[in-house]
């Protein structure tokens, strides 16, 4: 199975496949916000972030997969994955042990060098609340939806990661 996902790991569908899935999810977000009007919270702008990082992985990876360079992309997705995963259950856990002490920011707040919220502002402005519970699904609730995506995209990258160490091999016409 390692063997198989570094194989995996250096073509380029592999890494065109993570991206598509992640911009689908961001795509689907814009679709809660836009045509179904829920209110995005600043956690909810930062896990956007975070999977436009999963995305950016993608792009990097599928530059030169056979090359040095894809590391450089599973670095990006390994970190963008476990920065969202943070983000999520912190939201999750606002949610569900709601107080008056533990609240997530009124205002995004972005670097003065990348000012996301002025430049998109339909996409990368909060309006909503983090404690308030607008949207669920089997039982689950938005957050804890995006633990199960962030899960699912870190343990992925942690497998190719560990599937760097296995060369796949050589196949000739006479090997099985």
């Amino acid at each position: 199975m390692m063997r198989s996902l570094n194989r995996c790991s250096k073509h380029r569908a592999a890494w065109l496949l993570l991206a598509l899935t992640t911009f689908s999810l961001e795509l689907v977000a814009l679709y809660f916000q836009h045509v179904m009007l829920l209110k995005p919270c600043v956690l909810c702008v930062y896990q956007r972030c975070a999977l436009y990082g999963v995305v950016a992985a993608g792009l990097v990876g599928a530059i030169a997969p056979a090359t040095p360079l894809r590391f450089s992309g599973l670095a990006i997705w390994l970190y963008s994955a476990w920065e969202g995963l943070q983000l999520a259950m912190k939201h999750t856990d606002i949610q569900l042990h709601p107080s008056p002490f533990v609240t997530c920011d009124f205002f995004v707040s972005f670097p003065a060098w990348l000012p996301l919220d002025k430049w998109l502002p339909s996409v990368f402005s909060a309006s909503g609340d983090c404690a308030v519970r607008q949207w669920h699904f089997l039982s689950l609730e938005m957050p804890q939806w995006m633990i199960v995506i962030f899960g699912a995209y870190l343990a992925v990258a942690v497998l190719i990661l560990l599937a760097q160490f296995f060369p796949p091999r050589k196949r000739d016409l006479f090997s099985r």
